[in-house]
């Protein structure tokens, strides 16, 4: 009984080692391939020694190095707020692409860009308060009516379906709005720079440290709301605070990434096989997970068909879109049993 923990806590730093090691070697790629090739020795010296004048130089501190940060910043913060709405709602099913939070984050950056449209740096807040009002809503559906978990999934479609066309009233009457919107619904990191990562990357980073000093409050949670207030949890206030984070994340992604979606959904269920359910572990595994999957798809996406180039929410749909549907039949099958 006594190695237990021990042969556990081996397991855990194997699979962070493990993750760590997948997310380094996917972020070397995602700079040394492309287009264009480019030496190991130009990117180290690139990233070391600075802009030189050289088209590699140009090539790796303008093109490719946001689009690597561009790249773990939107994963990380996708994969754990994907988590995080999985854990708080109790549904498998659930993540900021499929309860209407990516699509209530683009609504809102996309009447942000038609207001103002120069405020770049507003964004991330704007998604932020899409996202947040979105994952409200599917709080609200399962605590008035108490709905099956399939509902829930299902009514987030619905919302998800009627922001959109929200989106696209934005867009017809102001086709200003959104200069990619293509891009940006589809889900793209193209023309990425370092600047307009700022605001995304604090929005993001101070979500990120909420969700992690919130893990013992989750897993409490997760135990029921009956239980979780039993034990002195307030059960109801904890729910919208970790909702808050998961949408601070996910709208800090959709702000300069798009609509992406899928990698809230395939990464925490693909870690917990993993880590199990513990939050401490799943919350930073996720992150590292869902940073290499976007790394990996994106560097797919502009190198398997070059000189063109798909965007990489194309890519993500390809493989998440076979994964929601092995999901719903896996579900259906323990519903049986």
């Amino acid at each position: 009984m006594k190695s237990s923990p021990t042969y556990s806590t081996a397991n855990n730093a194997r699979l962070f080692a493990a993750l760590i090691s997948i997310t380094l070697l996917a972020a070397a790629f995602s700079l040394l391939l492309g287009p264009v090739g480019v030496a190991p020795i130009d990117v180290l010296a690139a990233l070391f020694g600075g802009e030189d004048g050289s088209t590699a130089a140009r090539i790796v501190l303008y093109a490719r190095l946001p689009r690597t940060a561009g790249c773990v910043l939107a994963g990380a913060a996708l994969a754990v707020s994907g988590a995080l709405t999985q854990s708080v709602l109790a549904n498998p099913l659930a993540a900021p692409s499929t309860i209407g939070v990516n699509a209530g984050a683009g609504l809102a950056a996309a009447l942000c860009c038609a207001a103002v449209p120069t405020a770049q740096a507003l964004l991330p807040f704007a998604a932020f308060a899409g996202a947040m009002a979105a994952a409200l809503m599917v709080l609200l559906i399962a605590e008035r009516t108490g709905a099956a978990k399939i509902t829930l999934v299902l009514a987030g479609v619905a919302i998800s379906n009627i922001l959109a066309a929200l989106v696209d009233a934005v867009v017809t009457f102001a086709p200003d709005a959104l200069n990619a919107y293509s891009d940006f619904r589809i889900g793209s990191l193209d023309n990425l720079t370092l600047s307009r990562l700022a605001a995304p990357a604090a929005v993001a980073a101070a979500a990120l440290a909420a969700a992690f000093s919130l893990t013992n409050e989750l897993d409490v949670l997760m135990l029921g709301g009956e239980t979780a207030e039993s034990l002195g949890l307030r059960a109801g206030r904890m729910r919208i605070v970790l909702l808050a984070v998961a949408a601070a994340l996910a709208g800090s992604a959709v702000s300069f990434a798009g609509l992406l979606g899928f990698v809230g959904l395939i990464v925490p269920h693909i870690i917990r096989r993993f880590t199990g359910d513990e939050a401490r572990l799943l919350l930073p595994a996720s992150a590292l997970g869902g940073a290499a999957l976007l790394l990996v798809c994106d560097t797919a996406s502009r190198t398997l068909f070059a000189p063109y180039e798909l965007p990489v929410g194309i890519t993500l749909a390809l493989i998440g879109g076979p994964f929601f549907i092995w999901l719903l039949l896996r579900q259906r099958r323990r519903r049986r049993a």
